[in-house]
């Protein structure tokens, strides 16, 4: 299984170009293992975020939406480790409280995570994927 950060979730879903070779390789080595793909819990409040502040566009309502993003992911609930795990992470990785959480949850389930996010990816004790 890959945890698969927000940006990934909209390439995912709306535009798969913007994605790498590589993580597209990854993507589809992981459905055809029967592994799939998961995210974060908070991955569908920033997803909601973005809806809300025009960044992304949906063509049916927010909660549809959200919906076939569940049912399309696993969705990793936040656990105390993984909080316990962001808030330990250096001060050089993002503050982004979501991109602690997903990175958190990464290390605490021992999944790589497929992102772009270059700051995310300097962080060497997370198995990234791009």
């Amino acid at each position: 299984m890959i945890l698969v950060d927000t940006h990934i979730v909209v390439w995912i879903l709306s535009d798969a170009s913007q994605l790498s070779s590589s993580a597209k390789s990854a993507i589809d080595r992981a459905r055809n293992a029967g592994e799939g793909l998961a995210i974060s819990d908070i991955t569908l409040l920033e997803l909601a975020t973005l809806a809300a502040k025009g960044r992304i566009q949906l063509d049916i309502s927010l909660e549809s939406f959200l919906n076939d993003v569940q049912a399309k992911f696993a969705v990793l609930p936040i656990t105390g480790r993984a909080c316990v795990i962001a808030l330990g992470l250096p001060r050089s990785f993002p503050k982004d409280p979501a991109d602690r959480i997903i990175a958190g949850t990464a290390l605490t389930e021992g999944l790589p995570l497929l992102t772009a996010d270059r700051e995310i990816r300097r962080l060497k004790a997370l198995r990234t994927i791009w």
